[in-house]
């Protein structure tokens, strides 16, 4: 604990700082990873498709019944506070810095059992770090992932934190040297440990359909909105691995990754083993809307 940086962050309605803040051992999400979780890019000290969020944050709340403990405005008003607090804690005035903001909301404190307790208090915790986004190299040449069958639970779609799963899987690339973990459910890709994956042939991009073997990055909608001010083609679909193997381009996208391109799979060059036009317009059309969605909150 006294490793933990003094960075700000917020508990149960009171603002403190990482190392000070504490939960009961009977939280249910320290007993049962039961709660979920957003984490939120932020620009500029602007939160980053922020009403989307909030609709992802709605949507697994419900689908674990755990009560909604804010509204969209409380939960901006949190999310700018640890912006403003991180810059003043680092002396980033100007805040040039790319953040990203955690939010987390757990059943609550209650003797262990599996049954949902009611009535109980939702815990809310959220706290602001610096972004750690891919490296000018890996940009430039695209990263290495592995492959592995996708054993986590079938209800992918809730942004949950019980993410063992997401760890092991993760662990797998990560002791092989790679980037990521890309999976597949039946012979059919599901998505990367931390990470959406999109596939490239002949110029169209497609990705898995929606439903509960995918969480719905945020991204999803974004890289949409890309393609179609690009006219590039989009589709969602299942996707068998033999397409996966045999791309002409292959990218992640989450939060901090924003849209990264894999450039060897397996120990194998995808496509021609470089970065590819497809990964070059959609990462430009990416900073073109951060750039008008800062410029758009600041007037």
């Amino acid at each position: 604990m006294h490793n933990l940086p003094r960075l700000p962050c917020y508990l149960n309605g009171e603002y403190t700082v990482l190392p000070e803040a504490k939960v009961s051992v009977m939280d249910r999400g320290f007993i049962f990873g039961d709660g979920v979780y957003e984490a939120i890019p932020v620009y500029a000290g602007q939160p980053f498709r922020f009403a989307h969020h909030m609709a992802r944050l709605e949507r697994s709340l419900q689908e674990t019944r755990i009560p909604q403990p804010h509204s969209t405005a409380q939960w901006q008003e949190i999310a700018l506070n640890l912006i403003a607090a991180y810059a003043y804690s680092t002396g980033d005035s100007t805040q040039n810095t790319d953040q990203f903001v955690y939010l987390q909301v757990t059943r609550g404190v209650a003797m262990r059992d599996h049954v949902m307790p009611q009535g109980i208090t939702p815990t809310v915790f959220a706290m602001t770090n610096a972004m750690k986004p891919p490296t000018a190299q890996q940009r430039a040449d695209g990263v290495a992932c592995v492959t592995a069958e996708d054993f986590r639970w079938e209800k992918a779609h809730i942004k949950s934190t019980s993410l063992l799963g997401a760890v092991m899987a993760r662990q797998t690339s990560f002791e092989a040297g790679a980037v990521e973990t890309v999976m597949f459910r039946k012979g059919c890709l599901s998505e990367a440990a931390a990470s959406n994956v999109w596939v490239i042939k002949h110029g169209v991009v497609t990705g898995p359909p929606k439903d509960h073997l995918v969480l719905e990055g945020i991204r999803y909608g974004l890289i949409e909105e890309i393609c179609q001010a690009a006219d590039i083609p989009f589709v969602l679909r299942p996707i068998a691995k033999s397409e996966v193997l045999d791309a002409d381009e292959l990218l992640l996208s989450s939060a901090t990754k924003e849209v990264l391109p894999i450039t060897t799979l397996d120990g194998q060059p995808v496509g021609n083993g470089r970065p590819g036009p497809i990964y070059q317009a959609l990462y430009e059309g990416y900073q073109r809307i951060k750039a008008q969605s800062a410029a758009s909150a600041t007037h």
